[in-house]
Order: C-alpha cells, then structure tokens, then sequence
C-alpha cells in the first residue's frame, strides 16, 4: 500500500500538468511545406523570443538549410549574438538575471511544440490582455499570472478583454465575448493572427525538424510492408496448396 500510494503521489504533477488551460483552443493550422510561414515565424522569433527564450537543442545552419534560407542572408539577418552559423541557437541571459527579472528562469523552447501543442501555443499568442494588476501591465487568458510581458504588444496593440450585454434567464448581463487590441500595433486583427500562425508553425518545426521526411519515409515503408504482405499471402498459399 505504501508503495502504490508514493507512486501515485508522483504521478500527481504530471497529471496536473496533463489537464490543460481552461479556455478553448484555437486551431492552429499549421502547414510545414510552407516555407515563406516558416521563414516568417524564424525572423519573428529571432527578433522577439530569442533575447529570453533559447532554443538550444536546434543549430541556425540547420535551421538556415531547412527553411530554404542563404547561409549568408540568415547570418545577417537573424543571428544577433555573434555566433557562429553551425553553433545553437542560444542567448546570452543568466538563469540568474532571468530570475530577477521574471521570477524563474525562461523556458528552452525548443520542444514546446511537443510538449503544449500547436494550438495551445496559437491561442497562447493571442490571448494577452491588458492587466494593470500584474508586474509587466499584461495577463494571459490560457496561462493566468504568466510572468512574461506581451513581446508582441508593437504588432498587436494593447489587447483588452470586451464585454457585451446579453439577455440570460431574463436579465441582462455582461458576458466575456473575447480579446480584441485597440488599433494602435503595427498589424491588423487578421495580420497579427498570420504572424501568431507563423512563430507557431516554426516552432512546431523546431521540435521535430524531421518531421516531414519521417512522413515521406513512413509512406514507402507502409508501400513496403504492403507489397511484401501481398507476396507472403501469394508465398503461404503456394506452399500449402500440396498439403491440402
């Protein structure tokens, strides 16, 4: 008994973690054969997230070649750190310095994708709002109390929640009906929603770079498994034909 209730004990978190934000996702469609999202969501990483956020099991060579991108255009224009195009993609940020200045330190990101999911991190993108309570102005509808300013805010605005007044149960209420910035970013409702897709769509692509020649491979290997079933099947039913 002591044993199985220390196992459950550590599984605790991870089925804490396993529950998920509360709020509805967004489907996020991410498509990694196109290549101009990618690039888009490289450039919007390298000059937003990256000054935090490493992704430091993926190289800027790697990244250059899959994406289609010059070796030489890609060294001037998306690394910042003095690096190196075959070393990793990391910043120069103490965990000491990020907790500081945001309480823990920032988060790899290179396997995020993997872990939340696209849609978790589409709808995470943009679902900041306006939040005079919190260090940095800013709350977060899919992760309350995140303790990260809205690095977007320039492109999208100041986003706020809005209300509108419905009839329920006979009454007029003010319901939740979702966030919406105030004009003032430098893209509109449906061009920051591109550019949220996009970083989603690279960092999907950072956490399984392979994972469009794993599908390639997995059809031929499907085709083979076919064929050779086929021919066992047509093997079998030579062999067994003298028995009967």
């Amino acid at each position: 008994m002591k044993k199985l209730l220390i196992a459950l004990m550590t599984l605790v978190p991870s089925l804490v973690f396993a529950a998920g934000p509360t709020v509805p996702l967004d489907e996020a469609e991410v498509d990694l054969h196109d290549k101009a999202s990618l690039q888009r969501g490289a450039q919007l990483y390298m000059n937003y997230c990256l000054g935090c956020h490493q992704l430091q099991y993926h190289r800027y060579n790697r990244t250059f070649e899959d994406l289609g991108i010059p070796q030489e255009l890609g060294e001037e224009n998306l690394q910042f750190t003095g690096q190196k195009a075959g070393d990793r993609i990391t910043n120069n940020m103490s965990t000491e310095a990020a907790s500081n200045w945001f309480g823990t330190a920032a988060p790899d990101l290179t396997n995020v994708a993997r872990v939340r999911g696209a849609d978790w991190i589409y709808t995470y993108l943009r679902s900041f709002y306006k939040d005079d309570s919190r260090p940095f102005g800013v709350n977060n509808a899919v992760f309350p109390n995140v303790g990260m300013p809205h690095v977007l805010e320039e492109l999208q605005g100041v986003p706020e929640k809005t209300y509108e007044e419905r009839m329920i149960d006979g009454e007029m209420k003010e319901v939740y009906v979702g966030i919406q910035a105030d004009g003032s970013g430098r893209l509109s409702g449906s061009e920051y929603d591109q550019a949220a897709l996009d970083l989603t769509s690279f960092l999907v692509y950072t956490g399984e770079p392979m994972l469009l020649e794993q599908r390639r491979i997995g059809w031929f290997v499907f085709g083979f498994l076919l064929i050779f079933t086929i021919l066992a099947w047509f093997l079998k039913k030579e062999f067994w034909k003298d028995l009967k």
